[in-house]
């Protein structure tokens, strides 16, 4: 039986991009990302999640650890707003091509200006969504920026 690729796969596989595919069990729904961590038995911190905003520019995606929240006012500075918002849940889909708990940084349908907490510069591999419920890759951290065009900054709460 030929493996499961995603279409952030195909283009990871384009790219001619390394990365180690993991799949986790799931329902339906969405499942928060402390849960996929461990579903995948790895630590929270190499986990990151990928959150979409919009401000009064453009969308905008940041990509955090899974246990971290996002500070929207550091984000706003990261990107050149005053201000960035969450976008609607119902929203997710129209603006990236995605559902919620399978949004991934890579092959979104626009391109939209990505930034990447800062410890995802110190790790050495991280996990993110393969675009789809259930999938996941793990990933050079400087490839994703790469690929994505993005930057590095500090764009959580603190804890």
């Amino acid at each position: 039986m030929a493996e499961f690729k995603t279409n952030v796969m195909r283009i990871l596989d384009k790219e001619g991009i390394e990365y180690i595919s993991h799949e986790y069990p799931h329902g339906k729904d969405a499942v928060d990302g402390v849960s996929v961590a461990k579903l995948l038995g790895q630590n929270p911190d190499f986990v990151f999640k990928t959150l979409v905003t919009k401000g009064a520019k453009d969308y905008y995606v940041f990509v955090v650890p899974v246990a971290c929240e996002l500070d929207l006012k550091k984000c706003a500075k990261s990107v050149g707003e005053k201000s960035v918002e969450m976008i609607h849940v119902k929203d997710i889909n129209k603006v990236t091509g995605y559902v919620r708990g399978g949004c991934s940084p890579i092959g979104m349908k626009k391109h939209y200006k990505t930034t990447y907490h800062i410890t995802a510069q110190s790790n050495e591999r991280i996990i993110v969504s393969a675009g789809k419920i259930g999938y996941q890759i793990d990933l050079k951290p400087s490839e994703l920026v790469r690929l994505t065009n993005g930057q590095y900054a500090d764009i959580v709460k603190s804890v």
